[in-house]
């Protein structure tokens, strides 16, 4: 007698490839939607170019032949860069000293303003002797640089006290009587090779003695020991 076989229903018998069936895919959100349409990006992505973010234009030699500066409506340096026949117009440049201690004098770098946007400026050019240019072009960037290197003539020392470790120094410069403080006399006092002496001191401010030997007696004792 042939054994009966049992039939079951489709619907006794559940089968994991039904219920892969049977199972409503998510739905995306709208984010993913918008995201997934062609040629859609973040704002932010787009703003960024990469080829500009580290594209620098070439510094040139700055001369009297190519280089125009003049005093600006705010007040501040404009420079016009001649290049054959085109002239580019910078409507405002900074000038910075690469060797402000040694060379004040020589190569000046001239760049763009520093912006939040594009962070540092680019330098345009740099100048290998401010004096080669026209006296009004160097009475211009030295009252630039002198606003940017404040550095005050000592003329008199009036005391120097030493306490835990610190240098307390009083003067008379020629911007009036100051006050300043050191935290190492011997690092922060330095004589340059033409005999001035050159003081930084704990918040950044720098004075100078162009003349050691032309202080007075007592002013050049309390300098000497550091010298």
């Amino acid at each position: 007698m042939a054994e009966e076989k049992t039939k079951v229903s489709p619907t006794e018998k559940p089968s994991e490839e039904k219920e892969k069936k049977d199972t409503p895919a998510p739905k995306p959100s709208d984010e993913a939607k918008e995201l997934s349409k062609p040629g859609t990006v973040d704002e932010e992505d787009e703003e960024i170019d990469a080829d500009k973010l580290f594209q620098r234009r070439p510094s040139v030699a700055l001369t009297p032949e190519n280089a125009r500066f003049r005093r600006s409506a705010g007040g501040m340096i404009s420079l016009d860069l001649i290049g054959g026949e085109e002239t580019e117009t910078f409507e405002r440049v900074v000038v910075l000293r690469s060797f402000p201690i040694t060379a004040p004098e020589e190569f000046l770098s001239v760049r763009e303003p520093d912006t939040r946007k594009k962070g540092r400026g680019a330098e345009i050019g740099m100048i290998r002797y401010l004096n080669d240019f026209d006296a009004d072009t160097v009475a211009l960037i030295h009252e630039e640089l002198s606003v940017r290197y404040f550095t005050p003539q000592i003329l008199k020392i009036h005391s120097v006290k030493e306490k835990f470790g610190y240098s307390y120094w009083e003067a008379e410069t020629t911007a009036g009587k100051v006050s300043f403080v050191l935290n190492n006399p011997f690092a922060n006092i330095r004589v340059l090779e033409d005999q001035r002496i050159y003081i930084s001191d704990m918040d950044g401010n720098s004075f100078v003695i162009p003349d050691p030997t032309a202080l007075d007696r007592a002013s050049y004792r309390r300098i000497e020991v550091y010298i």
